[in-house]
């Protein structure tokens, strides 16, 4: 028997076959609602299998860690994941210490340049790539 459930708060959650993995909470991870709205189009497009959206880290950018987004379709024991509503938002036990307080937003310039940009990034010390605004967003 597979069990999922989710409750307010940052805990650890029972999925099933004593897997746990940590509920996220807005206060860890925000979406501004163009970016919810967006990643909620694109989840629309895609096969039923698709679990989430997997943000990741990487080394580089701004500061010190550049952030992605992926579809993902598996969701694994050290994960985080924070429910949205019509999709899920999962991020790794090890990006999520760079991501707490984040805002991920989406933004449409209108001319064709419209991108997903992480607000309050965390300072850590990278080597700063000299176009970064005070709000924390490389973009």
């Amino acid at each position: 028997m597979f069990l999922l459930y989710f409750t307010t708060g940052f805990h650890s959650t029972l999925l099933g076959d004593d897997h746990m993995l940590d509920a996220l909470t807005e206060q860890d991870l925000s979406l501004t609602t163009p970016a919810q709205d967006k990643i909620g189009e694109l989840f629309s497009q895609v096969d039923d299998s698709i679990q989430g959206v997997r943000v990741f880290a990487t080394p580089g950018g701004c500061s010190g860690i550049s952030f992605g987004m992926t579809f993902a379709d598996s969701v694994n024991a050290d994960d985080g994941v924070l429910d949205v509503g019509n999709f899920k938002v999962i991020v790794d036990g090890g990006t999520l210490p760079y991501l707490r307080g984040v805002e991920i937003d989406f933004v449409d310039r209108g001319d064709g340049n419209a991108s997903f940009v992480f607000n309050n990034l965390p300072s850590m010390g990278g080597g700063g790539c000299g176009t970064c605004g005070s709000g924390g967003g490389c973009g």
